[in-house]
This record gives structure tokens, C-alpha cells and sequence, in this order.
């Protein structure tokens, strides 16, 4: 199945997904492209997650205030039907 049946498939749903960078910098963290949300929004190759909680080891379970938005041809995991209640490690 292609990832954009997938992810249509996942309009309001929870989803985890990870993007193809090693590491990315965000308010002077630098974690995993780990995110975990729900699927709002598909347009024009992104999809848009809002609530997103971005799994950081300092911080596992922080919720990014505003919805986030991931081009669909860097994500290289993509979990539909992933609960942000479930705990796994990020080391």
C-alpha cells in the first residue's frame, strides 16, 4: 500500500511517524524525528498532526504547542493507529 493511501486512511486518527534525519535541533534540543499525533490535514505532499507529542529523552512527552506539519517524502516510518498514551525508549 502506498504511504498516501495510508495516510488518508488516518484522517483523525492517531499516528506515530518518523522523518529520514539522523537528528534535528528545536528550541536548542536536539532529539529523534519521533513524533506521535493526530492525523489533521493532507495537502500538497505534508501532513499535518495537531496535537503532536515530539518523544525526546529529556522530555518524552512533550506536547508541541502548535500543529506541525512533515513532508510526506521524508517520513520513513509511518505507524497508523499508535496511542500517545503508549511508553517505549528512546535511547
Amino acid at each position: 500500500m502506498k504511504l498516501t493511501d495510508l495516510v488518508k486512511q488516518s484522517v483523525g486518527k492517531e499516528v506515530l511517524l518518523m522523518l529520514d534525519a539522523h537528528h534535528l535541533n528545536l528550541l536548542g534540543q536536539t532529539f529523534r524525528p519521533i513524533f506521535v499525533g493526530k492525523v489533521t490535514n493532507i495537502n500538497d505532499g505534508f501532513i499535518t498532526l495537531c496535537p503532536v507529542t515530539i518523544k525526546m529523552i529529556n522530555a518524552p512527552e512533550y506536547q508541541f504547542p502548535t500543529p506541525l506539519h512533515f513532508p510526506m517524502e521524508r517520513i520513513v516510518v509511518f505507524t497508523p493507529d499508535f496511542s500517545s498514551s503508549t511508553v517505549f525508549p528512546l535511547t
